[in-house]
């Protein structure tokens, strides 16, 4: 059977579990305020070219988009996000849970555009009745997208600009960024990001580490966030489980170099479909793939390969969803190609 689910099905990469070996038996404060968790810190601000950066590790993407959003919202604000970004589709009204609306504007290929947003604010603020109503006061974006597209750098910082006109901040969802930042048609860096973003998570859940993501705050929004982090439930008390994995990942460019085998083979799996004829629902250029499949080709491939449903194109087809991962190969690509 092969599998191409999702992006986390395998546990971690191998020197992540060496190191978390070597470590084992040594003893170490909790919550984060160990040595290897201050390593990792450093290395993702030298990384990120933010050596003021305030960095926290926390246990998954929802636990995070959570604890990021409640913390810097106010009671009577909402997010702004894309009708089709994580929190609002797939985090089981998470945000919402907290007391914050998800404000929702129709994405363009699964990403908000800075003229929409900018248009958003105006018809807010232009509407008398704006007092009684949920106000603006953060925008959230994920990169790569849901659908696996990318910001280019220039609609990043227009993005950038928008915000700081209304005095909200940026918060970039980063679940999947190593397979963003190693694509080779994005022209953002993470340090492009940092410049853009008051706030980004590096995700490891879906790059290479067994669980955790890294919170960057790249300007002071932190009062009372590691106190909502242990609210929501985020906070481990073993905290260098997190900081040894990103210490490793953020050695040697392992982070990239997990993004970028990930990547070779969805471009490797998508000239293959295009090759065969098939019908891609969406472009992408990172390591989610999307494909028109007939019903009855679907049922039949299910017995071998298992992937993730998208959404009915109609009657008699559906969109899928092919992801690789740092793990996958090139092998399982051929090998699925030829069940195709």
């Amino acid at each position: 059977m092969l599998h191409f689910d999702s992006d986390y099905m395998e546990t971690a990469h191998p020197d992540i579990l060496k190191r978390m070996g070597e470590i084992n038996f040594i003893k170490k404060p909790g919550y984060g305020t160990d040595e290897i968790c201050a390593s990792a810190r450093k290395k993702i601000r030298e990384a990120a070219g933010c050596p003021d950066a305030e960095v926290f590790f926390i246990s998954g993407g929802t636990q995070t988009n959570a604890s990021v959003i409640r913390s810097v919202l106010r009671p009577y604000e909402g997010v702004i996000a894309a009708d089709t970004g994580h929190i609002s589709t797939h985090e089981a009204g998470a945000i919402e849970a907290g007391g914050h609306k998800v404000l929702t504007i129709a994405g363009r290929d699964g990403k908000l555009s800075a003229d929409d947003v900018q248009a958003y604010m105006e018809g807010f603020y232009g509407d008398e009745n704006h007092e009684h109503m949920v106000k603006p006061g953060m925008v959230y974006i994920s990169h790569p997208t849901e659908y696996g597209t990318l910001y280019s750098r220039e609609e990043l910082f227009r993005l950038k600009s928008v915000c700081g006109k209304y005095q909200i901040p940026l918060f970039l969802d980063g679940a999947r960024l190593a397979y963003g930042l190693a694509s080779p048609d994005s022209d953002v860096s993470l340090r492009d990001i940092a410049a853009a973003c008051d706030v980004f998570y590096i995700g490891g859940t879906k790059c290479g580490a067994m669980i955790g993501e890294a919170v960057v705050f790249t300007r002071h929004l932190t009062d009372g966030f590691f106190t909502m982090v242990k609210q929501n439930g985020a906070l481990l008390a073993k905290g260098w489980i997190l900081g040894v994995q990103f210490d490793v990942l953020f050695s040697d460019d392992l982070y990239l170099s997990c993004g970028k085998n990930a990547v070779e083979c969805a471009m490797m799996l998508k000239q293959g479909l295009l090759d065969k004829g098939y019908e891609l629902s969406m472009d992408s250029p990172t390591n989610q793939q999307f494909v028109v499949l007939p019903n009855d080709r679907m049922e039949e491939l299910k017995k071998k390969v298992s992937f993730g449903f998208w959404e009915i194109r109609d009657a008699g087809h559906t969109v899928v969803r092919f992801a690789t991962s740092w793990a996958t190969k090139k092998e399982e690509i051929s090998e699925l190609l030829q069940l195709l």
